[in-house]
């Protein structure tokens, strides 16, 4: 299984989080390898920017060194217009960068780790585990 971390896993594992540095170096242990998708990447890397966390700035790009990438492909973007459409209509729209990393996580068979179940959990598809629980 290869774990897909979203922008708030990310920010408790630069944070140091016990609990969250814990399940990854588990999942790094039983050979899961994780992602960090495209829209993840720009979230944390654009936010620590701002905030000119320089020794943050470091850790992140050493993650993402280690991290499996995939792109964002055309199939990818066609899912996230589908996800968008099905929770437009239902009237439970969430954050356009949320249903890109859903999708990216649905076509590359991926399971999100995120701190942000809710809005997942409105995307059947989609395989999510809460490291922050």
């Amino acid at each position: 299984m290869t774990y897909a971390l979203d922008s708030n896993i990310v920010s408790y594992f630069l944070k140091n989080d016990n609990e969250v540095k814990r399940h990854f170096q588990n999942a790094l242990e039983n050979s899961n390898p994780y992602a960090i998708p495209p829209i993840v990447y720009y979230e944390v890397k654009r936010w620590l920017r701002v905030r000119n966390a320089t020794s943050q700035l470091q850790r992140f790009a050493d993650l993402y060194s280690d991290s499996v990438k995939s792109d964002m492909t055309a199939d990818i973007w066609e899912k996230a217009t589908e996800i968008y459409t099905r929770l437009r209509l239902s009237g439970k729209p969430i954050d356009d960068a949320d249903i890109f990393i859903a999708s990216y996580c649905i076509l590359n068979d991926y399971t999100l780790v995120t701190n942000n179940i809710k809005h997942f959990d409105l995307i059947p598809e989609l395989t999510t585990i809460n490291w922050k629980e």
